[in-house]
């Protein structure tokens, strides 16, 4: 069957644009299954685990929903944690790259008299927390009557929370013509009550991950605290004695930067991003294909056309975004029945996205414990 590509989902050319920009080919299941019908204007019940793109799901359809001559709150996004208000809030902020959006993230921590003054002003999507968004809503600082659709991100994660009450007023106050958009990683009692009580014949959409085939590839993490990250890269390589390896980095800074250094250290290494000019980028797949060159570092955006057989690991300098680009990256390796590894660099929090990726992939990354250098 024929892969589903943004471009089927009918969405607004500025859109498909910062898309294009982030780098991002084929919609996720979640996101090809949840944003028609959300465009639509259906109330969804969206069952997905974190790192399935479903910020996108709902974010693309809200930002389409947007009438950006109206300067009034159409769209507000309730989190369970401030974190995940901002993470949402920026990857909404990148959706709408090439429009005139206002986002703003809401939540406690932040001084509220600035929250306020920008309220005031005008902002079209608010993303927070349901105990700050209550303040505003007491303070009469933020109003739910131009209120176009609601989203609750991690719905189970907020009732555990004990933000039940919270929400229930916010739903309340909200104008009732509105569209409601769960999305949970579960579905307890609590929740399929609050669906029942405040949706209107909600589609339920679940994803399967049955498309997740990492079995060839051997999984290891590496925790960098406190060692730098290129000496790790280099002990890994001389260690396995590889002929052919890719190594991603977040940034077209991290490439150029990291592949400075690896000359330095006498290594036959080039790199890939978006500003290079196509036949820069050509020269360089045509080395890395031939094996002029051992060690490829790329972005993401610019890895989308790399079909190399023989590639022995991939190393995730840095962690990526979200779980479906680390399968994108680790399925470089470990083709056509081959066996593969990949490697991946973290500290930290990072170490919580390993576990993530971990359950989502249903497969071990096992701690690597480098050899002395002797």
């Amino acid at each position: 069957m024929e892969k589903i590509t943004f471009n089927d989902l009918h969405l607004s050319a500025d859109i498909k644009k910062a898309i294009e920009y982030m780098g991002f080919s084929y919609p996720t299941p979640i996101q090809v299954q949840a944003i028609p019908h959300i465009l639509e204007g259906r109330d969804v019940i969206g069952q997905a685990e974190t790192g399935t793109g479903k910020t996108a799901a709902f974010g693309i359809p809200a930002l389409e929903m947007v009438d950006i001559a109206q300067n009034k709150v159409q769209i507000l996004v309730l989190c369970p944690t401030r974190e995940l208000a901002n993470q949402v809030s920026e990857e909404m902020n990148k959706l709408a790259r090439y429009r005139d959006t206002k986002i703003r993230a809401i939540f406690g921590g932040q001084s509220i008299e600035r929250q306020m003054k920008s309220l005031k002003k005008g902002v079209h999507i608010v993303v927070g927390t349901p105990g700050r968004i209550m303040d505003h809503l007491e303070r009469n600082t933020l109003k739910l009557d131009n209120i176009k659709m609601i989203v609750l991100d991690e719905a189970d994660k907020m009732l555990d929370m004990g933000f039940r009450e919270d929400i229930e007023l916010i739903l309340e106050k909200a104008n009732d013509k509105r569209q409601t958009i769960f999305f949970s990683a579960t579905m307890p009692k609590p929740i399929i009550k609050l669906t029942a009580k405040y949706q209107r014949e909600p589609l339920l959409i679940k994803t399967q991950q049955n498309n997740v085939n990492v079995s060839q590839i051997e999984q290891f993490y590496l925790e960098t605290k406190g060692r730098p990250k290129h000496d790790m890269l280099c002990r890994v390589m001389d260690a396995y004695e590889m002929k052919s390896s890719l190594v991603f980095c977040n940034t077209k800074k991290g490439v150029d930067e990291l592949v400075v250094t690896l000359r330095r250290k006498g290594y036959l290494v080039d790199g890939l991003h978006g500003d290079m000019r196509q036949k820069q980028r050509d020269e360089v797949m045509s080395s890395f294909k031939n094996g002029e060159i051992a060690t490829l570092v790329a972005t993401d955006v610019a890895s989308r056309g790399i079909d190399v057989k023989n590639i022995e690991a991939v190393f995730n300098y840095d962690i990526p975004q979200d779980t479906e680009s680390y399968i994108h990256r680790i399925g470089r390796t470990g083709r056509a029945g081959k066996e593969g590894r990949a490697f991946t660099f973290a500290a930290g929090r990072e170490l919580y996205r390993i576990k993530n990726i971990q359950k989502y992939t249903k497969t071990v990354i096992r701690c690597k414990e480098l050899s002395s250098v002797a």
